[in-house]
């Protein structure tokens, strides 16, 4: 299938939000404050969906509501990006009901993590659209140490079409800031570490390793040929994260098109995940599948903060190297 990749957007350019997972609802006052003169700043216009404020017992809202969301985002001409509002658990509920050639035909901007893991490689696998894992409209409601962030917002999302380099960011964060936004609390970055060496250029696909697991079996699981596999986790199974992650990973290995995957970059963890640089090596050491792939580790994307803005779907240059490692975005 064909890839497409939507325009970049520009100043004056029209904004959606939507929440195919968890509700604006969730969202302080605080927070919606910031993010909307993020924007503002930014020079684009934000307008929302009709249903964001709808809330259910699972936070969330019916699948009606977000799927008439979803879909009048993408066939409004004046919209050019989507953003989703926050993660959580149930965008999946939504691949059935989706319009996938109203997507197709009018290609544009959708960008979240998380849970939107299941929207971002559904689309390109039914559409062939790129789409981004990058912050939330909720993200942009930090008051502080948001700079990185945003850096890579704009070098994907707005800049320009000419290929750009990942660098780690100097420091990092895992406080829950939407709790308090004056007191937050910084850790120095290591950097990144080098698990396996080695160079390869690929597609991206990826995101949430959970969430990424839950197309698997099914039509919208995309393909794996010449793949490199981005890959990050949560905390929510706590100091047993590291084995979640080494079992999901393990689940990956073992689809039929595993050996096609060129390379592999994982996000950052959580600090409640117990997750060390040793127990993360020997998990990545232990597959014979993975010896010969490029792995390269701590990389600013996941559940942490600040995070970098990629391409599902867009193409990568990897070089895994301890003197002269690069990460380099090249088609997006």
């Amino acid at each position: 299938m064909k890839t497409i990749i939507p325009k970049k957007l520009k100043i004056g350019d029209e904004v959606r939000v939507i929440t195919p997972s968890r509700s604006m609802a969730i969202i302080s006052k605080e927070a919606r404050d910031i993010a909307n003169q993020r924007f503002l700043d930014l020079g684009l216009k934000l307008s929302f969906g009709k249903h964001i404020e709808e809330k259910d017992d699972f936070a969330s809202s019916g699948i009606q509501s977000r799927i008439e969301d979803f879909h009048d985002a993408f066939q409004d001409k004046n919209v050019k990006a989507i953003m989703t509002v926050i993660g959580g658990f149930n965008s999946n509920q939504l691949l059935k009901y989706l319009d996938w050639n109203l997507i197709k035909n009018n290609p544009k901007i959708l960008c979240g993590y998380s849970d939107i893991t299941i929207l971002n490689n559904a689309i390109l696998k039914k559409t062939g659209l790129v789409t981004y894992s990058g912050p939330h409209y909720s993200s942009f409601g930090q008051k502080l140490y948001f700079d990185y962030t945003l850096e890579y917002f704009k070098k994907c999302l707005m800049t320009s079409d000419n290929p750009f380099e990942v660098k780690p960011s100097q420091n990092w964060s895992d406080d829950k800031w939407y709790e308090n936004q004056e007191e937050r609390i910084l850790i120095k970055n290591e950097g990144w570490k080098i698990i396996n060496k080695g160079s390869a250029k690929g597609i991206i696909i990826g995101g949430h390793i959970g969430t990424f697991n839950l197309l698997k079996g099914s039509e919208f699981f995309p393909n794996l040929d010449n793949a490199i596999l981005f890959v990050e986790d949560d905390d929510l199974v706590g100091a047993s994260a590291d084995l979640e992650f080494d079992r999901n990973l393990q689940s990956i290995i073992h689809l039929p098109q595993f050996n096609l995957v060129q390379g592999i970059v994982i996000g950052r963890f959580q600090k409640a995940s117990k997750m060390t640089d040793d127990k993360i090596f020997k998990i990545i050491k232990s597959k014979k599948e993975l010896k010969s792939l490029p792995v390269v580790a701590n990389v600013d994307f996941g559940h942490t903060d600040p995070k970098i803005t990629f391409p599902i779907g867009g193409e990568i240059n990897l070089i895994a190297d301890n003197k002269n490692p690069k990460i380099e975005i090249l088609k997006y």
